[in-house]
Order: structure tokens, then C-alpha cells, then sequence
């Protein structure tokens, strides 16, 4: 094996070994969070707002994928890097207040009854298991990007931009969903 390759390929299992790391950790935390904790223990802080915040922070990072793709479509590849970046640290953001918020308070629970109720519970286990790829796939578009291996990039960002997207787009919708059946 060439030297280069070698070492390449070290670097890759170093990356892979952290990226899975911090995806579990990150997953392990969450699931903590939501199922053992349950929040209460904020000492008086009221967090209320961030779920607000948090369905911008949504808003605003598919507007920049959406926006990075329309980028790199037509050849604007600094553009296209500093969309992809930002929505990155959209999303980022988003998880840092999404976890901040659930430490705080907890869970929220959905009020809606009947079809609606239904059409929720999809949106919510659809959006919850498209998410937990989120991390390690965004993070491998990364640091192809960064490694300047952009063929492996695009392979991993064509199969992360439609899932992102949804994750984002099904984030604001279940914001709305429980702002409108809020009990």
C-alpha cells in the first residue's frame, strides 16, 4: 500500500471511531433526556421560548441546504461551502437548545385528538428516525469536503440533503402541530 493512502486511511478510521463516538454519545444523551430524566430539576429557569427558537433554527437551516443546493447546481462552489456550513451550525445550534430545553423541561406532550393526533405521531416517529442519521452523515459530508475528497462527498450528500431537509422541514411542523394543540 502507498504511504499516502495509508495514512489516509488511518485518518478515516480516526474520523469514524469520533464521528461514532459523538453520534452515540449525542443519542445516548437524548435518550436520557426524554425517557429516564424528564426535565423539572430547570431550578426556576423558564426555557418556554425555545421551542420557538428552535422551529427557526429548523426554518433557517433547510433554507440554507436548499440554498447551498441551488449553489453548487450552478457552480457557486465558495457559496455552496459557506451555505452548507451555516446550516450546519444551524442545526448545531438547534441541538444545543433542543437538549438545553428538554434538560429543563422535559418532554412535551401532544394534545391533539383524532386524525390529527394520528398524522402527529407519523410526522414525529418519522422525523425522530430520520434525525438520528443527521449527525454522523453530516459530519462524513464534512470532513470529505474538507479532505477535499468531493467525490466521496457527494455520494454522502446526496443520500444527507433529502433526509436533513426533512428532518428540518419536520421539525417546524411538529413545532406548529403542538402550538395549535397545546394542552
Amino acid at each position: 500500500m502507498q504511504p499516502a493512502l495509508a495514512l489516509a486511511e488511518r485518518s478515516d478510521r480516526r474520523f469514524f471511531a469520533f464521528n461514532a463516538t459523538l453520534s452515540a454519545a449525542a443519542l445516548c444523551f437524548l435518550g436520557y433526556l426524554l425517557l429516564v430524566r424528564r426535565g423539572g430539576e430547570g431550578a426556576g429557569v423558564d426555557l418556554r421560548f425555545l421551542p420557538a427558537v428552535n422551529a427557526s433554527l429548523n426554518a433557517l437551516a433547510a433554507s440554507f441546504l436548499v440554498a447551498g443546493y441551488l449553489a453548487i447546481r450552478r457552480g457557486a462552489r465558495k457559496a455552496h461551502q459557506y451555505l452548507m456550513v451555516s446550516a450546519f451550525a444551524a442545526s448545531a445550534l438547534f441541538l444545543f437548545c433542543y437538549l438545553t430545553y428538554h434538560y429543563v423541561h422535559g418532554d412535551t406532550r401532544f394534545a391533539g385528538t383524532g386524525p390529527i393526533r394520528t398524522v402527529y405521531f407519523f410526522v414525529l416517529a418519522t422525523h425522530v428516525l430520520f434525525s438520528m442519521a443527521v449527525v454522523p452523515l453530516a459530519l462524513t459530508a464534512l470532513y470529505f469536503a474538507w479532505r477535499g475528497r468531493l467525490e466521496r462527498h457527494r455520494k454522502v450528500a446526496k443520500l444527507l440533503l433529502p433526509i436533513w431537509l426533512y428532518v428540518s422541514a419536520t421539525g417546524v411542523l411538529i413545532f406548529a402541530l403542538l402550538r395549535s394543540h397545546s394542552g
